[in-house]
């Protein structure tokens, strides 16, 4: 466990920046991709395995799930089930046990390195993926809404990883990995980049991320080192806003 405790500001001349400060990490093996669910008040966890764990926030676990897929890469809640995909192309609704809620499925542009998902407040799959490098919205049966390139970023994201969303803001954090910047991207909800942040004091190779809003609690795992590590997260606002106020949370309590 790191017992040092930083704070790295993006510097802005018309909006309060986006603010990290460490709190505590934990080893988990290969987390490559997270979402954070109320219910649980935990986090889920795809390592790029035939299965997917549910764990608390100290990382115990709690269950082990899987899917039709081959494997899964990529998680996110979606309503009150999971949505996940291999990283191939493929996608499949499950519920929380592992149950299917229908049969795999791929998407219309063809092939989709997907590295990371994440829902936006209209129902839209918001997928990040880094070959060939892009953001896309798709609709919930799968037809792509728009893109984004993500090399015409400046600077580019070349590596896009997990993606995670803040519901009081619709804002977009996204993770650049060891062979781009190791760092944190920030959006807006329109999927204009607002700043960046090197998480390289924190550790290597950022693979996934998930947030909880109830705490303004950012969980960021790394590959690099095997870890999960915990930052309180106040996002980029306007000048003179005050500090968002902490979203619901765990619903378990």
């Amino acid at each position: 466990m790191r017992f040092w405790i930083t704070c790295l500001t993006l510097l802005s001349t018309s909006a309060s920046a986006l603010e990290l400060t460490y709190q505590t990490s934990y080893d988990l093996n290969r987390p490559a991709s997270l979402d954070y669910d109320p219910t649980f008040c935990g986090l889920w966890i795809a390592n790029e395995g035939p299965e997917a764990i549910l764990v608390t926030l100290q990382g115990d676990e709690l269950r082990r799930i899987s899917s039709d897929l081959t494997r899964i890469k990529a998680i996110t809640l979606e309503g009150d089930n999971l949505l996940v995909a291999d990283g191939l192309g493929s996608f499949q609704r499950i519920t929380k046990n592992g149950d299917p809620l229908a049969d795999p499925f791929r998407l219309d542009m063809g092939w989709a390195d997907t590295e990371g998902l994440t829902i936006d407040g209209d129902g839209k799959i918001i997928m990040v993926e880094d070959d060939p490098e892009r953001m896309t919205w798709l609709n919930p049966d799968g037809t792509v809404d728009r893109q984004i390139n993500t090399m015409d970023l400046n600077p580019p994201l070349t590596e896009a990883q997990g993606i995670a969303r803040d519901a009081r803001t619709g804002h977009l954090l996204i993770v650049d990995d060891w062979e781009g910047t190791n760092s944190l991207y920030e959006f807006d909800s329109e999927g204009d980049l607002l700043g960046t942040t090197s998480l390289i004091p924190y550790g290597q190779d950022p693979e996934g991320i998930a947030l909880r809003p109830g705490s303004n609690q950012l969980f960021i795992a790394f590959d690099g080192g095997a870890s999960i590590a915990s930052f309180d997260y106040q996002p980029t606002l306007p000048a003179g806003s005050e500090p968002l106020p902490p979203g619901a949370d765990c619903l378990m309590f």
